[in-house]
C-alpha cells in the first residue's frame, strides 16, 4: 500500500501575506468580516439570557465551560436566584450545588455572590452600563464586561476576546499578539466600533464550526482565499 499523500506546503500561501502593509491588512479584514457575516447572518451570543443580570451570571459561569452546559444550568439557577439581591444573600453551598457541573464551582460561587453583593450595595441591584463600574465587580474582567455591554446594552466598548476569537484572529494574522487585551486592541484598530460586538460573534461562530483548534476545516472555509494559515485551498472541498 502506498503511503498517503503529504498535505500541500503552506509556505507559498504564507509568503503571499509576508509583506502585507496596513492598507492590505485593513482590506483583508473588511473582506473577512463581509464573508463571515454572509456565512453567519444570525450570529449572536449563544448564552441564554433575558436581563443584563442573567447575562452577567451566565458569562461568569462560562469560564472554562461550554455555553451549552451553562444554558443547562442557568434555568434552575435563575428560578432560585432571579435577581442580584436574591443571590447576594445566598448560602455558598446552595450556589455550589447548582453550578457544580460548570467546573471551578467554588471559585465561581465566590465570584457570583461577591458580584451580587456589590450590585446590591453600590448599584441598587442593577448591572451598570459603564466599563469601569463593571470591572470593579468581583469576578468581572474586561472580556465579561464587553460581553455584557455589547449584548445586554448594545454598547460597543470593546471586542470580547475568548479562545475562539484569539485562535481565529491569530490564524488570519489580524493580530500577532497572544495576550487578550492586546488582541482586542489590534481588532479594535482594524474594525469600526459599530462592528465590535458582532465581530466577536462571527469569529466565535467560525471558530466553533470551521476554524476549530485541531484539524481546521479549511476546505469549506469561506475566508480560505485570503487566509495566511489555510492548509488546503477551498476548491479542494469534496
Amino acid at each position: 500500500m502506498s503511503p498517503p499523500p503529504k498535505p500541500p506546503s503552506r509556505a507559498p500561501r504564507a509568503k503571499r501575506f509576508r509583506g502585507e502593509g496596513k492598507e492590505d491588512l485593513a482590506r483583508r479584514a473588511r473582506k473577512s468580516f463581509a464573508a463571515l457575516h454572509t456565512e453567519y447572518p444570525n450570529a449572536h451570543c449563544e448564552l441564554d439570557f433575558r436581563t443584563p443580570y442573567e447575562l452577567l451570571v451566565a458569562t461568569i459561569l462560562s469560564a472554562q465551560c461550554t455555553d451549552a452546559r451553562v444554558n443547562l444550568v442557568t434555568p434552575a439557577f435563575f428560578r432560585r436566584f432571579p435577581t442580584a439581591p436574591a443571590l447576594a444573600s445566598a448560602e455558598p453551598a446552595e450556589v455550589e450545588e447548582l453550578i457544580r457541573s460548570t467546573g471551578f464551582f467554588r471559585n465561581k460561587t465566590k465570584s457570583l455572590i461577591g458580584m451580587a453583593q456589590a450590585l446590591a450595595e453600590r448599584h441598587g441591584g442593577r448591572v451598570p452600563r459603564q466599563m469601569a463600574a463593571l470591572r470593579e465587580l468581583p469576578g468581572v474582567g474586561r472580556k465579561t464586561a464587553n460581553v455584557v455591554l455589547g449584548n445586554a446594552y448594545g454598547i460597543n466598548e470593546g471586542v470580547p476576546v475568548d479562545t475562539h476569537v484569539a485562535r481565529v484572529a491569530g490564524r488570519r494574522r489580524l493580530t500577532r499578539q497572544s495576550v487578550p487585551e492586546k488582541i482586542e486592541a489590534d481588532l479594535m484598530a482594524l474594525f469600526p466600533r459599530a462592528q465590535w460586538a458582532l465581530l466577536s460573534h462571527l469569529l466565535i461562530w467560525h471558530g466553533r464550526r470551521v476554524c476549530i483548534a485541531r484539524r481546521p476545516k479549511c476546505a469549506i472555509c469561506v475566508v480560505n482565499e485570503f487566509c495566511p494559515s489555510a492548509q488546503v485551498p477551498r476548491s479542494a472541498a469534496p
